[in-house]
């Protein structure tokens, strides 16, 4: 055997205290001898040396701090293990210097953007509604064009300050898309922000970023209306005889969303098991919101109710077992400016306006409690449900000044 060949490799962790009286905690340390040869990682973690078993270099105990702390060392065990095996099966030259630059790059200490980025979406994708990771990709690559502007492609977290975040939402400010769409509103901006904020302050949860570059930074949303149909404008829409089955079927989906309040995706995803019978003896619709997991109760409407028995038997909503036939979001709202063309409708008809409808027109402009229709809206927060009610303090402003106008001219 040739020993020439052979290296002595060794991992401990310790535990070394400041050299101020004032601090009774002590520092952590992962030791990498190769050779004997020596050198010190810091974890950037410290811990009382009550708390510290010297033999089995880990700390003693069961509290939150405590596990935290032996995940971190058993982590960066294994990626000093796994950066010693890989120079060796290499066949480069194995020193504690190569390791520690091995390292560096999957140290969570001094991990990038970039890196946070993709850990957040792919640990975050069973847990979001598929159009909430859609955003988060879209804001992905909006970060990466920053940083690929301004930074080489990419920044380590302990980088990131103020002006990072300043810097960026100007970026996104002054975007020109290549394509027609128009520069992003001001709002769109914030989401941007919003999103890029979550994904940071999981790494401020994880302990990988000592200070929170998001700490002095206050979201900006502009105030806006949320548009919706006036009873006379529904009236005509559901009046309207479409001779064109798919535009026929959208307008039959749209008016029971006007009904019922739901969102695209949580009707599409409608069964009969979601028709229940109600404490009135009534049916009520008994689902669960997509987007927030919060279940939904809504008592069904003389209109809504005839809707899902017309489709009781309409062959594609059966055989995909559905209240209605699957139509993706897109072609929905194709269709539906079509049929704000063929009925007159001046707004811009999209799907989601039918539960604007549904919260203005149908329930608080007919005097429903705003406590009961955030209840049917499956809203988290009751003050998400009354942007929808300055909408209809709006439209009894305007209906009372016509009333004072039509009084003054007799």
């Amino acid at each position: 055997m040739d020993t020439k060949n052979v290296n002595t490799f060794g991992i401990h962790f310790i535990i070394r205290s400041a050299k101020s009286q004032k601090s009774k905690l002590a520092s952590v340390y992962a030791r990498i001898s190769v050779n004997g040869r020596r050198a010190e990682i810091s974890l950037k973690r410290k811990v009382s040396p009550d708390q510290w078993s010297d033999l089995k270099g880990r700390a003693k105990g069961r509290s939150e701090e405590v596990v935290k702390l032996n995940i971190q060392i058993d982590r960066m065990r294994t990626l000093i293990a796994e950066a010693y095996h890989a120079l060796v099966e290499k066949g480069k030259v194995v020193s504690v210097e190569a390791i520690k630059n091995s390292i560096a790059g999957k140290d969570d200490s001094l991990m990038s953007l970039c890196s946070l980025m993709e850990y957040h979406n792919s640990e975050c994708a069973d847990n979001l509604a598929q159009g909430t990771m859609k955003n988060y990709y879209t804001t992905q690559r909006y970060v990466k064009s920053f940083l690929k502007s301004c930074y080489n492609g990419d920044i380590a977290l302990s980088e990131l300050t103020y002006k990072f975040i300043i810097d960026f939402e100007r970026y996104l400010q002054r975007f020109e898309p290549l394509d027609h769409h128009k520069k992003m509103a001001n709002n769109g901006v914030m989401k941007h922000m919003e999103r890029l904020r979550k994904m940071v302050n999981l790494a401020a949860r994880f302990d990988w970023i000592d200070k929170d570059p998001f700490s002095k930074y206050k979201l900006h949303f502009d105030k806006i209306e949320r548009g919706y149909l006036t009873q006379e404008e529904l009236n005509k829409i559901q009046l309207k005889d479409l001779y064109v089955e798919r535009l026929q079927s959208v307008k039959d989906m749209f008016i029971f969303c006007c009904y019922t309040g739901l969102a695209y995706v949580d009707m599409m995803n409608l069964t009969e098991a979601n028709v229940i019978k109600g404490i009135d003896g009534g049916y009520w619709l008994n689902t669960q919101r997509q987007k927030t997991d919060t279940v939904v109760k809504v008592p069904l409407l003389p209109h809504a109710l005839a809707l899902i028995e017309k489709y009781q038997a309409h062959p594609k909503a059966s055989n995909e077992r559905r209240l209605f036939p699957v139509i993706s979001n897109q072609r929905m709202n194709g269709y539906l400016k079509e049929i704000a063309d063929i009925c007159g409708i001046k707004k811009n008809l999209t799907f989601h306006l039918a539960r604007h409808t549904f919260a203005t027109t149908i329930t608080l402009s007919n005097g429903v409690p705003i406590e009961s229709v955030s209840s049917m809206l499956g809203h988290t927060s009751i003050r998400t449900t009354q942007i929808y009610a300055k909408v209809v303090e709006g439209k009894l402003s305007k209906d009372m000044l016509d009333l004072k106008n039509k009084m003054q001219m007799t």
